[in-house]
């Protein structure tokens, strides 16, 4: 037997003999009556804490078992909801998007594969949503603004004053004959006039806050420029075409010299129309002449149809095979602002622009930024301004298509 066997068996003995002596010493005070006192003391006090914990042992298991209770009718609602059809859960898709969501927490969104990311993001924002914002495309969608571009075909100038005046032949004498040794006489009838063109002026006022001015992605003073500019161009062309000179442009339509040819129908237009229009004015003018209507004056023209119901007006071809834009021979320009074909109506125009129409530029568009005036509210203002000026300077060189019989 080795040593370290003999060693424990020897203290094992020990601790026993000790163990034995100490206990026949408490039988000894027990046999003769001393400290049982003490020993009952001890045993009821035992006695109460077992007790006390056992009524609080059945107290925390009505607790336990009222939480049990609570946690099972939840379970049950839940297991309700998952089994109804349609409902768009079940186990299998909760368990993808609670893995896909446990290993983004681990390893992070590159980590992913796509239908990972998929489960993450299909759901809902607070389980994956916010992960895959939405892309911010910094461009700004419009609609088209249609302008009438009669500043095109008109005669523009600029000018420092507030109206330009331009002399104007209103009248002329007639060459006579005469024999050789006859008597002359005066020739009269030569008369002049004055065109008198005010400068009218236009404007456009918005006001912007400052935050929207700091926080916006967009250059907002850029965009208004580019807007101020749309918008006046837009009411200038419209003034140029049926302004009444009341604060604004004379318009083409409204001017009382400018002659008109009937259509030869009540309530539409007819190629016989159409012919007479481009030849009810003089050759020179019409050698530079040009259709104005709208849109639907267009399709109008090029519905009409001869006897056999073969289209009028067909393309004209150029040489390398693109049809061009002309009816009868002339160009023609869309002007929106043009009324559209109906009884009474004059839905166009036709003749030299350049000779009939002039207008004048006195203030180019101008952008005044002001601060001060909305600081007590938060905003800036900014008030954009222009002053033109246009009217018919030569009636004769242009003429109007009347929708009359």
């Amino acid at each position: 037997m080795s040593e370290d066997i003999k060693s424990v068996i020897n203290e094992l003995g020990q601790t026993f003999s000790e163990f034995k002596k100490a206990n026949d010493e408490r039988i000894d005070k027990i046999e003769k009556g001393e400290g049982v006192d003490a020993l009952l003391e001890s045993k009821l006090e035992n006695i109460n804490t077992k007790l006390d914990e056992l009524s609080d042992s059945k107290e925390a298991m009505h607790e336990a078992k009222e939480q049990s209770a609570q946690i099972n009718e939840k379970v049950a609602k839940i297991e309700t909801v998952l089994s109804r059809p349609g409902s768009g859960l079940d186990a299998k898709s909760i368990d993808e998007h609670t893995a896909a969501f446990d290993k983004y927490c681990r390893k992070g969104i590159d980590q992913l594969d796509q239908m990972e990311k998929k489960a993450l993001t299909v759901s809902n924002d607070s389980t994956g949503g916010y992960l895959a914002p939405p892309e911010y495309v910094r461009e700004l969608l419009k609609t088209v603004t249609e302008i009438s571009p009669i500043r095109g075909l008109a005669r523009v100038r600029s000018t420092g004053q507030r109206s330009i005046q331009v002399p104007k032949r209103t009248g002329q004498f007639a060459a006579q004959w005469v024999a050789e040794s006859g008597t002359r006489s005066e020739t009269t009838g030569y008369t002049v006039g004055l065109e008198e063109i005010p400068a009218h002026e236009q404007y456009a006022l918005v006001d912007i806050s400052e935050q929207d001015l700091e926080d916006t992605v967009f250059n907002l003073e850029a965009e208004m420029q580019s807007e101020f500019s749309e918008q006046f161009a837009k009411a200038e062309g419209t003034a140029f075409v049926s302004g009444d000179a009341v604060g604004k442009p004379e318009g083409l339509l409204t001017n009382s010299n400018v002659s008109s040819v009937n259509s030869g129908a009540g309530a539409a237009l007819t190629a016989d129309g159409l012919i007479t229009l481009v030849h009810s004015i003089k050759s020179e003018y019409g050698r530079n002449g040009t259709f104005v209507f709208n849109r639907s004056t267009l399709a109008a023209i090029r519905k009409l149809k001869d006897t056999a119901g073969q289209y009028v007006f067909q393309a004209n071809m150029s040489l390398t095979g693109g049809a061009t834009g002309t009816i009868l021979g002339y160009p023609f320009v869309e002007a929106t602002d043009m009324p559209d074909v109906g009884a009474g109506a004059k839905p166009i125009i036709f003749g030299d622009f350049n000779r009939a129409y002039m207008i004048v530029d006195r203030v180019s568009l101008a952008v005044l930024r002001d601060p001060f005036t909305q600081a007590t509210t938060g905003n800036v203002r900014y008030i954009a301004r222009r002053r033109v000026g246009g009217q018919v300077v030569q009636a004769e060189a242009i003429v109007k298509q009347n929708i009359s019989a």
